[in-house]
């Protein structure tokens, strides 16, 4: 069971991440996935588990948007 769910949630974020490929990327768009991988990766070592790595993920993805923005409104 283990396995089927890891497959499922793989494709759908492999189909989510391809999605967005359609056209270019803002810098907003580009630096909410770099904060959120990069916030998802120092929640885990930090905090570890789920729950860190998610929260990293959020505060990540909130702090790359705004970076993100900033580099668009210049």
């Amino acid at each position: 069971m283990k396995k089927t769910a890891f497959l499922a949630s793989t494709a759908a974020a492999a189909l989510i991440a391809l999605t967005g490929c359609g056209t270019n990327p803002s810098s907003q768009q580009i630096g909410t996935g770099a904060g959120a991988v990069l916030g998802g990766v120092a929640g885990n070592a930090v905090f570890g588990g789920a729950v860190g790595t998610v929260g990293g993920a959020a505060a990540g993805a909130l702090i790359g948007n705004e970076v993100g923005r900033r580099q668009d409104n210049r």
